[in-house]
This record gives C-alpha cells, structure tokens and sequence, in this order.
C-alpha cells in the first residue's frame, strides 16, 4: 500500500484485496476474551475530525486502540479552530506531538489530500470523509460485508452486480464505493432522480438507472444512501413523500430482490424514506454488520500503514497482550 489513503482510487485490485485479506484475519481478534494485540504499541493515530461523527470516530478509536496505539481525539468544536486556526498550523501542531497517523474528516472536498502532500505530517494520513468527495473506508468495509455474505469471505466481487440507490450527488459513499467495487470486478448501477446525480457521472465505472424496480431483480446488493438534508441548498424532489415512493425501499421492493441478495446502508438512515423500518430490521440486512465490519477493517488499513512487516495476528498469550 501507499503511504497514505486519501481515494479508493489509490487501491490498487492486490491492495484492495490485501485490506480485505488482513481484516479478515483481524476480526478473529472480537472473539477474544481480550481483544488487543501489541502491533502498534508505541505508534500514536490522531483523530482529527472537523465534522460531527459517530459510527466512524469510534470505529477509527477502537481500532487503533485494539492494535495498542496511543489516540488522541481531536473535535475542531473547543478547539483554536474555533478561534480561527489554519489546518496547517493544527497540522504543524500535531507534527509535533508526534502523530505517527492522522485519520481526518473534513468538511472541504480536497483537506485530506492537501495534508497528505503539504509536507506539514511525517505521518500516514487517512481520508475519513472530506466534503462530498470520497470515505475510502467505508467502501472497505461495504466491499468486506458483500465478500462475507456473498462470497463467504473469499476473492473479489467479480461478477457481483451491485445497485447504489439515493443522493449519489452530495454521497462520498457512493463515490468510493464505485471506485472500489469497480476495482474488484463488480458491476455497479446508480439509481436516482436525475438533480441527485452529479455532472460528469457517465464517466464513472458504472451505469446509471433512473427507475430501482428495474434493477432489483437482478442485483446481489442493494445500498440505499441517506437524503444528506444537510447539504442541500435547493429542491431536489417535490417531497420526502415522493422520494420514498420512487426510490424507497420498502418490504414490496425487498420482495422483488434475489433470494440471496442483501440490503446495506452506511448510516445513518432516514427510516421510512429512504428505507423502510421492516426492511432495516430484516435478516437481508446487514447494518449491523457494516459497523462490526468498520473495526476489523479500520484494523487492518491503520497495521498496514503504520505495522512494518510484523505479522497482523501473533501467537501472544493473552498475559503478554494485556500488559
């Protein structure tokens, strides 16, 4: 892997897999009395998070703490952001306090590249979300929960047909996810009103749909994204009622799905218009599951990066491991 992951499209198919791989082995360590390892005693991962977040944070927490890193918690919120900071001079700060990596969420497409290439951090930078550009971990984790629930934790996605269903337009879910599952062999479709739907998106690795009643019956996942209100400064649909009609999922459209298909969702949901609660709570689903998955497989790209050539899971007793 590189030095930094900024884009699924730093990915290469072999280092996809190699994440996958390695957090496979890591997700042995949950079944553990004790669930830590000694990897990266020593190291120090920042979590530098400009925007409000709770399923990826504490994802990137637990799993620099389960590999036995030093984390330091970074809330621009009562921080000298708030006094007008530059990111350069928090960076600077950083630097040196010794941050060996920086997990970062920002609200500007671009901040973690620019971090990553500024020379400001000696460390390994990680995008955890910039604007509505990319979150190269979570299509990690979205591409490790279809390989365990399709593919019984083996090889790629080659083959697989995987439909993206909402607000592509201000989603960096969608962005990676496409990059990466495109990476893996798997064939990709969009589904969305044509105002949630980016310029340039016909020269992304995937097809694009307007109707999800007709790509249902043939997909093996189903990812429905979250109306991001938040972001939206204009009318994208009449109503939330007329969202839900043609682009919800609800348990008549879950019907229509294979036999072995599955329903994911990143969080969080907007429960009962982008996604029905029966169809939220069903056995298909596995949002649960991506929030396990999110640990094993932050694991495994923070080892990676910062981990050196010592083996992901050792055979230390438990007595070493709890010192």
């Amino acid at each position: 892997m590189k030095r930094h992951l900024i884009s699924a499209a730093d990915l290469t198919r072999d280092d996809a897999l190699l994440v996958l791989d390695t957090a496979e082995e890591l997700a042995q360590v949950a079944e553990r009395p004790i669930k830590k390892l000694p990897t990266l005693r020593g190291r120090t991962v920042v979590n530098l998070f400009f925007e409000d977040s709770t399923r990826t944070r504490i994802s990137f927490e637990a799993a620099a703490k389960r590999l036995s890193a030093d984390v330091i918690n970074f809330s621009a919120k009562g921080s000298s952001v708030s006094k007008g900071e530059t990111l350069k001079d928090t960076a600077l700060t950083l630097q040196a306090m010794g941050a060996d990596a920086v997990v970062i969420r920002h609200g500007a497409s671009g901040a973690p590249h620019t971090l990553a290439n500024s020379g400001w951090l000696r460390g390994s930078v990680v995008n955890a979300g910039d604007g509505t550009h990319e979150h190269p971990t979570q299509a990690l984790l979205d591409a490790f929960t279809m390989r365990r629930r399709l593919n019984d934790g083996r090889g790629d996605l080659e083959g697989r047909r995987i439909t993206i269903v909402g607000d592509v337009l201000h989603s960096r879910v969608a962005r990676s996810n496409v990059l990466l599952l495109a990476t893996l062999g798997a064939d990709v479709t969009l589904v969305a009103p044509p105002t949630l739907l980016p310029i340039g998106v016909e020269t992304w690795p995937c097809q694009v749909s307007y109707d999800i009643d007709a790509t249902l019956a043939k997909s093996d996942a189903v990812m429905m994204l979250r109306v991001q209100r938040e972001r939206m400064n204009a009318a994208f649909f009449p109503t939330e009622r007329e969202y839900s009609r043609r682009y919800g999922l609800d348990a008549k459209r879950m019907a229509a799905l294979p036999e072995h298909a599955i329903v994911m969702h990143p969080g969080p949901m907007n429960r009962g218009m982008e996604i029905a609660a029966e169809v939220a709570d069903s056995p298909r689903s596995t949002i649960v599951e991506q929030v396990t998955n999110g640990v094993s497989v932050r694991m495994a790209v923070l080892y990676l990066l910062l981990g050196g050539s010592e083996p992901a899971v050792t055979t230390t007793t438990s007595e070493e491991t709890a010192k």
